[in-house]
């Protein structure tokens, strides 16, 4: 009887004594888990200084803001290729900045417009084009996009208004200076331009 309860004790010892053992590298394990995770959102949250005073932000995963850029992206293309000046060196500059965020579909657009006279025609008349972003469709699974806005033609006599209607596809690249968004717009066409209205300015 006395053999059988000293096994007894040792059989619980040994059970209690397992126990402890697992639950301490438990303990560790999740210890080491925490930490990593503590230190793995700290790197998260970073200190700027905004005119000497330390502000805190919070980093992001890249791909949650992609879509952003993407809209970022295209909106830039269309105010740098559509925002003329009656003037040739303004209107090669920001053409020459559009190019570096889409392929060749854009150079071939701009020389359509070139040999329809466009570009000669708004330094001649002396007029401003400018454009408004109405909105901005994307497609995440094809790639592709649809931009929805208004093109702007202010003369001496008139303000004329043109829809604008284009699509196109996108990809990401390596992001540069030329190409902060590391996103190169592709096949890019325009759908509609036709005019929508026409106002006479008040002369005095």
């Amino acid at each position: 009887m006395l053999i059988k309860n000293i096994e007894h004790r040792i059989k619980i010892n040994k059970i209690v004594s397992l126990s402890a053992i697992a639950f301490a590298v438990f303990v560790v394990i999740a210890g080491f888990f925490f930490s990593y995770q503590m230190i793995k959102d700290s790197r998260k949250s970073i200190y700027v200084l905004d005119n000497g005073v330390p502000v805190l932000v919070k980093q992001t995963d890249v791909l949650l803001n992609r879509p952003v850029e993407y809209k970022a992206q295209i909106e830039l293309f269309h105010r740098l290729f559509f925002t003329l000046a009656p003037d040739d060196a303004y209107i090669k500059e920001n053409i020459q900045k559009s190019l570096y965020l889409i392929d060749d579909s854009g150079k071939k657009e701009y020389t359509n417009l070139r040999e329809k006279g466009f570009y000669n025609q708004i330094v001649a008349s002396s007029s401003m084009v400018s454009i408004h972003t109405d909105s901005i469709n994307l497609n995440m699974e094809q790639n592709k996009f649809q931009f929805f806005g208004k093109q702007m033609i202010t003369r001496k006599s008139s303000v004329i208004t043109r829809k604008l209607i284009t699509e196109g596809f996108f990809e990401d690249i390596i992001r540069s200076p030329n190409n902060p968004h590391g996103v190169l717009l592709k096949n890019w066409r325009i759908i509609d331009n036709e005019e929508i209205s026409s106002q006479t300015k008040n002369s005095y």
